[in-house]
């Protein structure tokens, strides 16, 4: 909700903690979504906490089993954490998997943004086997994010044409 109000283009959805509101949800949506566990945690989907359901009834069945499981991933540790909520996003068709993100960096102490050719869903993987292939951009403090650095990470990423300008946005 705050990187649409800044005018980032992302998947409409909505976060509840009942399987018969995320059936409406996927509803209101078109009826193809995916049903994400919302835990502070990374790998939920390779826990099992990420799901792509083709019908309005596989939603709810999704949000049935996620809701009140615990959710086992590398970052949660063997006890794993509760999920409490979901979040049911439209679907979308996937050409490609990019991964963006912002930090503190402690070494420089600014926010650096990252970003990757290699999607998100191991990146510390790639950051430790491939850092090569990680664009980093610290941003000074004092200027805040420039469209410089905006068009330095699009066209790491091999984006053109609108694509860059929307980055840049």
């Amino acid at each position: 909700e705050i990187l649409r109000r800044y005018g980032v283009a992302t998947p409409r959805g909505r976060v509840t903690a009942r399987a018969a509101e995320a059936r409406a949800i996927c509803e209101e949506l078109g009826g193809k979504c995916v049903v994400k566990a919302q835990i502070h945690a990374g790998g939920r989907g390779k826990g099992g906490g990420v799901k792509v359901a083709k019908s309005l009834d596989e939603v709810r069945d999704n949000a049935k089993r996620m809701i009140g499981m615990t959710l086992v991933t590398h970052q949660t540790g063997p006890k794993g954490k509760l999920v409490k909520r979901i979040y049911v996003e439209s679907g979308c068709d996937i050409r490609r998997e990019l991964y963006l993100g912002m930090l503190v960096d402690r070494a420089t102490s600014r926010i650096t943004i990252m970003a990757s050719t290699e999607g998100g869903v191991e990146i510390e993987k790639v950051a430790a086997e491939h850092p090569e292939k990680i664009i980093k951009v610290a941003i000074d403090p004092a200027t805040g994010i420039q469209p410089f650095h905006a068009r330095k990470i699009a066209f790491g990423l091999g984006l053109e044409g609108n694509q860059v300008g929307s980055c840049t946005k």
